[in-house]
């Protein structure tokens, strides 16, 4: 078996290794995902999750795909922190239609430290539920990241959104590497990683790989991938980003599951843009994840019923199991 076919996660993978998965041929391609996928995970079962923004609007940073950042010209008003009642209430409704995990996010640059005692509650309701808990709420302490912990959160999620050279073009008000040293410091604590990024912020090819290799040269690979589509969103800098083309998404697609076979690669926003047609191609290239429900913080989301309805015809069932 080919070393880039190995059974076991390598986390040495090497920029040339990378460019010559990802530019081979589509078919040869996609047979390689394929292959590396089935030896890993039931190739008809995909994982289900929700998402909820708990926190809406105001955040500081400046990331230029993003409405919530106040200082884009997107026009969404901030909210407060939302009741851990109304949080519990909304995962029990995600857990009855199918998610298996509940993801709660945030727009902060930081949680402060008055919020805590409401997050660990949420964190702690969703548990008692039966679900996995996942938060993104920016930058943590070590502090903070050791309450988290001890609330008994499953995952965050912290997106590196882009490459290291194209970072700065996208976001200037917080580092590069400052995102990684928030997933080593969710790593140290014991809780599982979920990160990823966005195709779509006018970066190029050898940017896509190289967000891929950032992650999968880490000691440990994130156990969740999110791969989101950009979705232009009025009023900030890249709102009229031009569409990514869908086999260049399905390309990534593909790199992920073999860069990081153990890792779900979840399809993240920006499928309200893709056909049945091209999520069944990322299914095939070795996605397996995706969230449900018909809004992402604040954007939108296909409905429940037209997953039910490509699930159903592609034969796929929500998974419940673990990489084997």
């Amino acid at each position: 078996m080919p070393k880039d076919m190995q059974a076991s996660p390598r986390s040495d993978w090497t920029r040339e290794e990378a460019e010559r998965i990802f530019h081979q041929p589509f078919m040869d391609l996609l047979f390689q995902a394929q292959s590396v996928h089935r030896a890993h995970f039931d190739p008809n079962r995909v994982q289900m999750s929700r998402l909820l923004s708990v926190k809406t609007g105001g955040c500081p940073e400046d990331c230029s795909y993003c409405s919530q950042s106040a200082r884009n010209g997107a026009k969404l008003s901030a909210s407060k922190l939302m009741q851990v009642e109304r949080v519990i209430a909304e995962a029990r409704k995600a857990k009855a239609a199918g998610a298996t995990r509940y993801c709660m996010g945030a727009a902060w640059r930081e949680p402060k430290d008055r919020d805590m005692p409401a997050i660990e509650a949420m964190v702690q309701g969703v548990r008692a539920l039966g679900m996995e808990t996942c938060m993104t709420l920016g930058m943590l302490s070590d502090t903070q990241v050791l309450r988290l912990k001890d609330a008994g959160l499953d995952y965050y999620n912290h997106n590196i959104d882009t490459s290291e050279a194209h970072y700065s073009n996208v976001i200037t008000t917080r580092t590069f590497a400052e995102r990684l040293d928030t997933l080593a410091r969710v790593r140290e604590a014991g809780i599982k990683v979920c990160s990823g990024g966005i195709l779509g912020l006018g970066e190029n090819d050898g940017d896509r790989i190289d967000m891929l290799l950032a992650l999968a040269t880490l000691p440990e690979h994130p156990e969740s991938v999110p791969i989101n589509m950009l979705i232009p969103m009025a009023g900030t800098p890249l709102a009229e980003a031009p569409p990514v083309d869908p086999i260049d998404f399905v390309r990534v697609i593909a790199l992920a599951r073999i860069l990081m076979p153990c890792s779900h690669v979840r399809l993240s926003a920006g499928r309200t843009a893709m056909s049945d047609e091209m999520q069944a191609l990322c299914f095939f290239a070795g996605a397996n994840s995706l969230f449900m429900g018909d809004t992402l913080l604040t954007a939108g989301n296909p409905e429940e019923s037209a997953d039910r309805r490509l699930m159903d015809r592609l034969g796929i069932l929500p998974e419940g199991s673990a990489c084997h």
